[in-house]
């Protein structure tokens, strides 16, 4: 069910700040591994990110970053990534196409009211139409629930990172 207060759309250039930062709720600060550990990393992976942003926003058929905007205040409230990537065909994806979602992020003051299912959604049928197989996301605990009720399964596979220092 559609929220009457938002509009869910193709984010634009003009979002990139929003898209910043919403993404620093997930990158800077926290325990996660992949979190910023000192401000030198959080403006690196903030012009890297705006960087790629830049690039993929106007013309990706593999890359989708939605926007979850307030109808009236015209405000970025959430947003979402989806990511399709080719891979080797498996039993439940046989033509390769594999779906990741990332950096699925609502403003504090706004969570639990059904922005991040509802962007969620879109995301999925975005995946279906291109006929996608098999989509992947990495949870925070507080959010398991939600993709849960969206039909994601917990993995039995352990996710495992090897993570070069970059420059």
């Amino acid at each position: 069910m559609d929220l009457p207060f938002l509009i869910v759309r193709p984010a634009t250039t003009a979002d990139l700040d929003r898209l910043v930062r919403l993404r620093a709720y997930l990158l800077d600060g926290t325990e996660a591994m992949y979190s910023s550990k000192t401000p030198e990393d959080s403006m690196r992976w903030r012009a890297a990110y705006r960087t790629w942003l830049n690039s993929h926003l106007k013309a990706s058929s593999c890359v989708l970053v939605l926007a979850a905007e307030h109808k009236e205040s015209g405000e970025v409230l959430g947003c979402a990534t989806a990511i399709i990537d080719q891979r080797a065909p498996a039993p439940g994806c046989l033509n390769g196409l594999s779906g990741w979602v990332q950096s699925v992020v609502v403003e504090p003051q706004w969570r639990n009211q059904g922005i991040a299912r509802q962007l969620m959604q879109h995301l999925l049928r975005w995946f279906a139409s291109c006929s996608v197989g098999s989509v992947v996301l990495q949870s925070t605990e507080a959010a398991g629930r939600l993709y849960q009720a969206l039909g994601f399964a917990v993995s039995d596979e352990r996710l495992l990172i090897h993570q070069e220092a970059t420059t």
